[in-house]
């Protein structure tokens, strides 16, 4: 299963989010949920810290990439409920694939 947590403040202001796991929907190389969050999670990150230069804080290990705004940034805010959106959809179209929660940071 994919586990993506969402980071806000005590302001309900989203300000990251943490990705890793697999969906076990297919094989590996074949998840087209896999590819699906890997794809939205990418986007997401390089238009924040590419397109819209807000100041990040991004790791990326084998299995898991973490994103953490140095300080608030509105667009960035906006393609982070994006990501957060599309990730939900996503686990419920497709179901017991991926967990999205939201917690304080």
């Amino acid at each position: 299963m994919i586990n993506a947590k969402f980071y806000e403040t005590s302001d309900d202001e989203l300000v990251g989010f943490s990705v890793s796991g697999h969906a076990g929907y297919d094989d590996f190389g074949n998840d087209i949920v896999c590819a699906s969050v890997s794809s939205a999670v990418m986007l997401a990150a390089n238009t924040i810290t590419e397109a819209f230069k807000a100041e990040a804080e991004v790791k990326v290990t084998d299995n898991r990439i973490e994103m953490r705004l140095k300080k608030h940034e509105q667009n960035a805010e906006k393609v982070l409920l994006g990501l957060l959106t599309h990730l939900y959809m996503l686990s419920e179209d497709y179901q017991g694939t991926i967990k999205v929660s939201i917690e304080k940071a």
